[in-house]
């Protein structure tokens, strides 16, 4: 393989945690930002959902997901980040997703634990070099 070639493949794979990271966090910040443009409603639907103190929940869930997706998505603190936001996926479809005998809740229930599991890996960033 030459210079040349091994050097774009290196630049690609340099990119990818990037794409990975973006894939992640983009939809938390879009839904984020949708808690910021209605929070009557998402306060509503956290009051459907049997949480105390809804407004309350609309604003840490905008933290959580508006913070936590930036922060993954620029790289700042991205291994605590991606915990928080595991951890946050993993809440979320046992508050929300639990009806089991819809079909519809269980795709989104699966679908937050594949996400968790997403963040868990780009916590753990087993690809990062590490000097010895």
């Amino acid at each position: 393989m030459s210079d040349e070639t091994m050097a774009s493949t290196g630049a690609a794979y340099r990119l990818i945690p990037l794409l990975a990271r973006a894939l992640l966090s983009i939809p938390f910040i879009w839904a984020g930002c949708l808690k910021i443009l209605a929070p009557s409603f998402y306060s509503a639907y956290f009051t459907k959902l049997g949480l105390p103190f809804p407004m309350a929940a609309v604003g840490l869930a905008i933290a959580v997901e508006v913070g936590g997706g930036l922060a993954v998505l620029m790289g700042f603190q991205t291994r605590i980040a991606a915990g928080i936001l595991a951890v946050w996926c993993i809440a979320t479809a046992l508050v929300a997703y639990t009806n089991f005998a819809d079909p519809n809740t269980q795709f989104h229930f699966l679908k937050n634990v594949v996400m968790a599991g997403g963040f868990l890996y780009v916590a753990a960033d087993p690809g990062r070099r590490r000097a010895t």
